[in-house]
């Protein structure tokens, strides 16, 4: 699978298949499915989702029907053409490899690791570089299509977290995931969200992932993959300076899948009038 374009993230639209076809045909390059873990799972008590300065808090929990029970709605998708990334979870490695065992069997393009969600049990993995390591051998060991390893900015030291997933053969970081945050109810007195803490997304954690993605590309060979807080073009040039080479947009859905579109049109005009020829050639620009 090539590393580029502009994808729809994970976890924003739900795991149905003509959900996931309607994000491709308005102009996603490829689509990230919602985490599918190794059971279902109902996630966490409501409220589950809140808006606050700008950006969107949930506490979704990992909800999802389980993988064996999405092999349906991959069936479909890989019918109508759409270029799929399953993203998966798993509590150990055995755990995580065995459900890529058998997403590889769903024949995706590539498979991403959720190792970071701010809010369920896999939270601490992509925090500790051994634990990171572990995670992506595991898979590794067992699927032959392209593996992704999506991480924390809340981590302590981004950079050695992506060079673990790096010298475990990980073919690209994804970065990054939400930040974690909370909100609070001033008249109620306490936390809006259920589950108390949730992860933030949208505009306000844009400069984050920027920061991330400029120190990984600094120091890893993989290709990044970018995401956190793209709503306009001139967001997505940004992030590509700053060293991704493709991004994943997920917030900005909520305001219209014309969203991919006008960033593609967006990129490809600033490209004509700087000089460039194609968005490879402002990949990590910023950082030579």
């Amino acid at each position: 699978m090539k590393i580029q374009g502009y994808w729809l993230a994970s976890g924003i639209l739900g795991v149905t298949s003509s959900t996931l076809r309607r994000v491709h045909e308005s102009g996603a390059d490829a689509v990230v499915t919602k985490s599918i873990g190794p059971r279902p799972r109902k996630g966490h008590p409501g409220p589950i989702l809140a808006t606050s300065h700008g950006g969107l808090l949930n506490a979704v929990g990992l909800t999802n029907p389980g993988i064996d029970f999405f092999a349906e709605e991959m069936a479909e998708l890989k019918k109508s053409g759409v270029p799929i990334v399953l993203s998966i979870f798993g509590n150990s490695p055995q755990e995580l490899a065995d459900v890529a065992s058998k997403g590889v069997e769903m024949k995706p393009e590539a498979i991403e690791l959720n190792l970071s969600c701010p809010h369920a049990e896999i939270a601490q993995i992509a925090h500790d570089p051994n634990l990171t390591h572990e995670y992506v051998k595991a898979v590794k060991e067992v699927v032959e299509c392209p593996v992704f390893a999506k991480i924390t900015p809340n981590a302590s030291d981004i950079v050695a977290v992506g060079i673990a997933a790096e010298k475990a053969e990980a073919d690209a970081i994804v970065a990054i995931n939400t930040v974690r945050a909370m909100k609070i109810d001033i008249h109620q007195r306490r936390p809006v969200l259920g589950n108390k803490v949730g992860g933030l997304s949208g505009p306000p954690v844009f400069p984050i992932a920027v920061r991330c993605i400029y120190d990984l590309h600094n120091s890893l060979s993989i290709p990044i993959i970018g995401v956190g807080g793209v709503t306009a073009w001139q967001d997505a040039v940004e992030m590509h300076l700053a060293g991704a080479s493709a991004i994943q947009i997920g917030t900005a859905v909520i305001d219209g899948l014309d969203v991919f579109g006008e960033i593609k049109e967006g990129v490809l005009n600033y490209l004509k009038a700087e000089g460039f020829s194609q968005v490879s050639d402002i990949v990590g620009l910023a950082g030579r």
